[in-house]
């Protein structure tokens, strides 16, 4: 037994005991984590102007807070506050100077978003990520499953300096700064994670792959799968297992991983662990614990203070754009089974921040959530609201019923005469056929929303499917400069996305033609 992996095994478990033992009270919680905040940013211009040092020592300070504090979108609260940050100003929005910004755009916008990223708010990460390592003891791993490399594959760590302040994805941003005894564990180490240009880095992963002995995968999957296949390629072998046979476990963030479940199968020698996190650039949310096999356990102790906007049409409008004065609960209000947006204040400086993901309660008791979507990320034409979520399952639905791999696949509402259509795209490179497939899926939406199926039979004139290459995708990723790393396909294209999309694969198919 490797004296090494028994003693982490053993340092985990101690780490384990009193999270484990502790009821957590969410209400206590987050009353304790919004006083904390407030307290600690009551210097700040933002929280001067708002009277921090006053509302948190008033008995009704979180009901005092959200009634004086406005809600946030990313342009309010850039406009009204982070610009400062990103022009070097301290004690804008938290105590000090930011350092870095999380570069994102999401799967929804064209332009970057700077997300401020402070020192509390790594340490918050790091302490999450250490919380999420931990529940790892409670799988039956052997003592050398703790010994072995942790493949990280997100954004560059050669960040680039703007004069007052470093920018990157946060993924990046991250790797930078762990800690360094991890730096034992972590591949794909610091050269390479330097690499800006993922082709360069994923063909030097490729090719030290056999060099290292993986345990743990972490990553967004389209390109986890991207880079197995690769491996397995380049080596000659028959799974990824023949290069790493200790891998165990996979986790994975981002987006719904059920569609790529058939794909990840093929590419293993045997089961792993799929492990869900939900880790965003204003911070971490939730992780998978033991036990919970399709939801998530919110993190409710650790800098971040929760808010949870009903989403339906009173709170957004068909856009997906919030509107004025939204409905907001907390922690204490929310109901099982019902859809609400996130509203994060935290200790990078976001308050009462619209993070633009949608989720949903499991459970009260344990506050466990499964992502949902993105605010913008669904479709209703003429009220029939298709979630992300709906769009995930009928796509699951029809890999199963026709043995194929679909590793992308996108939607797109579209005129039709005076009505409406929907038009999907799919990305594979096995058989399909694209009228059986467009049939398929408009069955399956009909039984998995009530909304879909009332108007599909009067305004929702026709369903279309057009199934492409899966590398059609990817050029079209990579054409917007957003390849690799944690970068995610939007499941919804609208406006002048789906033109550019639709242009795209037209020039496509006019190239394959010649």
């Amino acid at each position: 037994m490797p004296l090494l992996g028994s003693l982490i095994r053993k340092a985990y478990e101690l780490r384990q005991f009193p999270i484990d033992i502790l009821t957590v009270d969410p209400v206590r919680e987050q009353e304790k984590v919004l006083k904390k905040l407030l307290l600690k940013a009551q210097d700040t211009a933002f929280g001067e102007l708002y009277d921090f040092g006053i509302m948190a020592y008033q008995p009704d300070f979180m009901a005092l807070f959200r009634a004086r504090v406005p809600v946030h979108d990313y342009n309010s609260m850039f406009k009204n506050w982070w610009y400062r940050s990103l022009n070097g100003e301290p004690y804008v929005t938290w105590p000090g100077k930011v350092k870095y910004f999380a570069l994102t755009s999401g799967t929804s916008e064209a332009s970057s978003k700077h997300i401020p990223v402070t020192p509390d708010m790594l340490r918050a990460i790091r302490r999450a990520s250490i919380r999420q390592l931990i529940t790892t003891t409670k799988y039956d791993f052997p003592d050398e499953f703790y010994e072995k490399g942790i493949l990280m594959i997100g954004g560059s760590t050669h960040l680039q300096y703007n004069g007052t302040y470093y920018q990157g994805d946060l993924s990046g941003i991250t790797a930078k700064n762990i800690p360094f005894w991890f730096q034992h564990f972590y591949k794909p180490g610091r050269v390479i994670s330097r690499e800006h240009e993922w082709s360069a880095k994923l063909n030097e992963i490729v090719r030290n792959a056999k060099n290292w002995d993986i345990g743990i995968i972490v990553g967004v999957p389209a390109w986890i799968q991207i880079m197995m296949e690769k491996i397995i390629a380049h080596h000659g072998v028959n799974t990824i297992h023949d290069i790493w046979p200790n891998l165990a476990a996979y986790v994975h963030s981002g987006v719904s991983f059920e569609p790529y479940i058939r794909s990840f199968e093929k590419l293993l020698g045997h089961p792993i662990l799929y492990n869900e996190s939900y880790l965003a650039s204003e911070g971490y949310i939730a992780y998978q614990r033991p036990g919970n096999r399709k939801s998530m356990e919110m993190i409710l102790n650790n800098g971040i203070f929760y808010e949870f906007i009903p989403y339906n049409d009173t709170n957004f409008d068909s856009e997906g754009e919030l509107r004025p004065n939204p409905e907001t609960l907390t922690i204490a209000q929310v109901e099982p089974g019902r859809e609400y947006a996130l509203l994060l204040s935290t200790c990078a400086g976001a308050w009462r921040y619209l993070i633009g993901d949608t989720i949903r309660f499991i459970s009260l008791e344990r506050s466990e959530i499964v992502l949902t979507g993105r605010t913008k990320q669904f479709i209703s034409l003429c009220g029939e609201h298709v979630s992300q979520d709906n769009i995930n399952r009928a796509i699951r639905m029809l890999q199963e019923e026709f043995n194929v791999k679909i590793s992308e696949f996108t939607i797109t509402g579209i005129r039709y005469g005076n009505l409406f259509a929907h038009q999907w795209y799919l990305g594979t490179d096995d058989a399909l056929d694209p009228e059986s497939a467009a049939r398929k899926l408009d069955e399956y939406l009909k039984v998995l929303n009530d909304d879909y199926r009332v108007e599909r039979i009067e305004a929702i004139k026709n369903v279309s499917a057009e199934v492409l290459p899966l590398h059609v995708f990817h050029d079209w990723m990579k054409a917007l400069g957003k390849e690799g790393g944690a970068h995610k396909f939007p499941r919804v294209l609208k406006n002048g996305q789906r033109e550019n999309w639709e242009a795209h694969v037209n020039l496509f198919k006019s190239q394959a033609k010649n």
